[in-house]
């Protein structure tokens, strides 16, 4: 019965992996027919990026992966799990290619790997999925405040931000609160937030990570010629985690950066959303 039942929810798993693949082709599909009639302007800004700084900013991933993976490795170990940092790495690196199509896509490949890797070592599925809360709440809580960035951009109104941080402080209550405690897997999957110690290692990891996505956004539209600020990159990088949500697949850095910054030139941030794709590529491989 169990077997059967397992079985089923295999086939489902892969059914929706599957429509999540076609649907990421077919978005970046889309995306390429309606950049095709400034294709030559693309490609130029794409080949004129310097190798010096498409290697620097695929290192600013890297760094950005290595730090995200460091607050994970807290909150597996802090749930009870003892798998070692290779181990955990390899898993967070498989992620990372996999976030490039989908962001589920890439918390699902994470979670795959390291139980296959470390059975033993790593908590059950549903604690590592309630391990990823203290990373993602903390994620959200950095883009809501700086979701000020997207007012001007998407025409958002003025109060926007304050919604999202209260948003953002009233889930955190809510996972703080006893009787999510009492939930077993997900009061051990959120333990690391339960000691000042542990919540500051997310925190301080979670930050570096972001701060080095800023700075690969910052550089790349620099070098494809678009003349965008702090808040600019800070804004891309908020755009390219939401629409990460969606089957936006490999396309998902271009549409983000112009949504942003289509108005400073459509082929050129166009162009940086591909090297951002690239780089992102290349930073999780290493």
């Amino acid at each position: 019965m169990r077997s059967s039942v397992r079985k089923r929810l295999a086939r489902c798993s892969e059914r929706r992996n599957a429509l999540v693949i076609a649907a990421s082709i077919g978005a970046s599909l889309v995306l390429a027919a309606v950049l095709v009639a400034k294709w030559d302007e693309l490609e130029a800004g794409v080949t004129g990026a310097p190798l010096a700084l498409v290697v620097l900013t695929a290192a600013l991933q890297a760094v950005a992966l290595v730090s995200r993976s460091e607050a994970w490795l807290a909150c597996v170990r802090a749930s009870g799990g003892c798998v070692s940092r290779r181990r955990l790495y390899r898993a967070s690196g498989m992620g990372g290619l996999g976030s490039q199509l989908n962001s589920q896509l890439g918390t699902a490949a994470r979670i795959a790997v390291l139980r296959r890797s470390a059975p033993k070592e790593s908590p059950g599925v549903p604690a590592l999925i309630a391990a990823e809360l203290p990373i993602v709440v903390t994620e959200a809580a950095l883009a809501a405040i700086a979701s000020v960035t997207l007012i001007g951009p998407l025409g958002l109104p003025w109060w926007f931000p304050i919604a999202a941080v209260a948003f953002v402080a009233a889930v955190s209550l809510v996972l703080r609160s006893r009787a999510v405690a009492k939930i077993r897997w997900l009061g051990q999957g959120l333990a690391v937030a339960r000691t000042p110690a542990g919540a500051a290692r997310v925190v301080a990891f979670v930050l570096i990570a972001v701060a080095a996505q800023i700075a690969r956004n910052w550089l790349l539209l620099h070098a494809v010629g678009v003349d965008a600020s702090v808040f600019d990159a800070t804004a891309v990088l908020i755009a390219v985690v939401t629409l990460g949500q969606l089957p936006f697949g490999l396309s998902v850095g271009a549409a983000a950066s112009v949504l942003i910054l289509g108005p400073q030139g459509v082929a050129a941030a166009a162009a940086a959303g591909v090297l951002l794709t690239a780089t992102g590529t290349l930073g999780s491989l290493s």
